[in-house]
């Protein structure tokens, strides 16, 4: 979908879109596209590229959204029987755009606790666009949401790419700011409820919302970088990527400033838009491929998650001690 069609759709000036928003385009879902769907043909590939056997793998995260094939249904048991990994056991994460960040942290403790967990495929799909009202104005923040899917390898006792710590902030105070009215046990789905939409993303209470984010949002996101790499031994000064969820145009190079960064040391994903907890993997993959990421570098995972949750994680990339 290009930046024309969602300003199209939503009513507004190309510009907008493009520059403000920072979207060229964007992947939205096909027929077959179905959120876990998309995160089993991310893992096959992940499982391909590593060289190992699904049989392995000894546990299966699902790091995809909740809105997916369908409700009530762990989407990680499914992934497990389909990339053939049946001496695995598998459960879901959920924390909205942050959920890949804390399913790494979950992953690590788990394999630092447990002898028996030494290799975990992280992985899954999002989908979100499917709750955009392009009409609504007060959602158009999200108009970037997109589709797509991801995977993460981690293996126990691996001299490459060492996974180091996480930081986290929650703030339960914007917990019901952004929802989807319809569809929970509050509010049933109905035909009176899908005539009026109630089955989109909204925000309830936009302006309030819109004064406590611009008083939390950016000091938590940058507090959950410093204190992710400072837990890990480094400071700021050695961070040589940061791989970010997209954003508006403006806060990217904000965060970028503040943390002395150059914009050699991201990849504002203008061309995909906003996959979710999908993102942050997307942006090590393009990194790799672009030569931003090298052995020795240290890499930085940072996201924001409706809710709201910030989070970031260190890895020390290449060649370097193991863990555990």
């Amino acid at each position: 979908m290009t930046g024309r069609e969602i300003a199209e759709s939503a009513g507004i000036p190309l510009d907008i879109v493009e520059e403000k928003m920072g979207i060229r385009k964007k992947h939205v879902p096909g027929p077959e596209d179905h959120t876990c769907e998309m995160g089993i043909i991310a893992a096959r590939k992940a499982i391909v590229k590593a060289r190992i056997d699904p049989m392995e793998i000894d546990l299966v995260i699902y790091i995809g959204e909740e809105h997916k094939e369908y409700p009530l249904w762990t989407a990680g048991i499914k992934l497990q029987q389909e990339v053939g990994a049946l001496n695995a056991w598998a459960f879901d994460v959920a924390l909205r755009c942050s959920t890949t960040v804390i399913a790494l942290k979950v992953a690590k403790n788990m394999m630092t606790a447990d002898p028996d967990i030494r290799t975990v495929l992280l992985a899954g799909g999002y989908r979100n666009v499917d709750f955009i009202d392009y009409e609504n104005p007060r959602t158009r923040f999200m108009n970037n949401l997109g589709a797509g899917g991801g995977a993460i390898l981690l293996k126990k006792g691996h001299n490459e790419n060492v996974l180091l710590e996480t930081q986290m902030i929650t703030d339960g105070s914007f917990s019901e700011d952004v929802v989807v009215v319809a569809g929970g046990t509050k509010n049933p789905i109905t035909a009176e409820a899908l005539a009026s939409r109630l089955n989109k993303l909204d925000v309830l209470n936009p302006e309030e919302m819109k004064q406590r984010i611009a008083e939390k949002s950016m000091s938590n996101f940058l507090e959950v970088i410093r204190e992710s790499v400072k837990k890990s031994g480094f400071g700021v000064e050695d961070i040589s990527y940061l791989a970010m969820l997209h954003m508006k145009r403006s806060a990217h190079e904000y965060v970028l400033r503040e943390l002395g960064l150059s914009k050699e040391q991201s990849i504002y994903l203008e061309e995909y838009g906003h996959i979710g907890q999908i993102d942050q993997i997307l942006s090590l993959e393009l990194a790799l491929r672009e030569g931003k990421v090298k052995d020795g570098d240290i890499v930085v995972f940072v996201s924001a998650g409706i809710g709201y949750a910030w989070g970031a994680t260190t890895i020390k990339w290449g060649k370097g001690e193991s863990i555990g």
